[in-house]
């Protein structure tokens, strides 16, 4: 990440370092010495969480990169920690928002949280209380007692954001939020998103997606994955951070009607034009 930003803001402790990864499966990399790292980004007078969008084209490894920072499978080589403590990530520590919103459908809202909150080891009433805390800060108090079904899309995935930080304390993946959706729906997830990170200062998004605007509209920094080329421009296998856009720097994190804006139009022409390359 860039270390400029506007002034009276600054950068805190490193909340996720990503070292050296790399994975190949079947013998072919995948992921070829990935570094990343996000930092806490400190705005007096304001809670800021983080939101940062990884792009790539399919088949590039974007997959497995999320496996890898969500714990869930390791790398043959690197490292991913969490915190200022540099924690090694384990399975449970970051949550993890698929595509599908999965929810247990034969248990009302509350019974999701509770399940979520026991498996993370709270007891029934700390379950209870913490479940109740992110009923009222995600608008669900009144779906308390629906069944999934009987929600709709943008509940279902607000429920499934509240499931995930019942267990972890302050990472989340999402995996594709905005496929599918029309550009209202987009809208909708865009401010949840961007409401939900800026719960906590420590709160930190990773967006998995294709849709570039929406990147650009809900992150402060976006990830480029692709792969190297060699001198004949032939791709080098295993793929790794290829770009990295400040857009505090760029003056488009935490704007209004940001894609209204010259500034905007003119870094999506130039992350598009680079996504071509990768």
């Amino acid at each position: 990440m860039s270390t400029s930003l506007p002034e009276s803001s600054q950068y805190g402790s490193t909340l996720l370092r990503v070292a050296n990864v790399s994975l190949a499966l079947g013998g072919r990399p995948v992921l070829r010495d990935v570094n990343l790292e996000i930092r806490d980004v400190i705005r007096p007078g304001r809670t800021t969480g983080q939101v940062v969008a990884l792009l790539g084209p399919s088949g590039i490894g974007k997959t497995q990169l999320f496996r890898i920072l969500a714990g869930l499978n390791p790398p043959d080589s690197g490292s991913v920690v969490l915190g200022e403590g540099a924690v090694p990530v384990q399975r449970g520590m970051v949550g993890v928002v698929a595509q599908s919103y999965p929810l247990f459908q034969h248990r009302r809202v509350l019974g999701n949280l509770l399940v979520a909150g026991r498996q993370a080891g709270l007891s029934a009433d700390a379950a209870e209380t913490r479940a109740r805390e992110y009923l009222a800060r995600f608008k669900l108090d009144d779906a308390a007692d629906k069944y999934p079904a009987q929600l709709s899309g943008g509940q279902r995935q607000r429920v499934a954001i509240a499931q995930q930080f019942m267990c972890t304390e302050h990472y989340l993946l999402m995996d594709e939020p905005f496929s599918g959706l029309d550009i209202v729906q987009v809208g909708n997830v865009i401010d949840l998103v961007q409401e939900v990170a800026s719960v906590h200062e420590f709160n930190t998004i990773i967006v998995v997606t294709h849709d570039i605007a929406a990147a650009l509209a809900v992150a402060d920094h976006v990830w480029l994955l692709g792969r190297d080329r060699d001198a004949s421009g032939a791709t080098v296998p295993g793929a790794r951070i290829q770009e990295s856009y400040d857009l505090i720097e760029r003056g488009l994190a935490w704007q209004e009607n940001v894609t209204e804006t010259p500034e905007f139009a003119a870094t999506l022409r130039e992350v598009r034009a680079r996504f071509r390359t990768l």
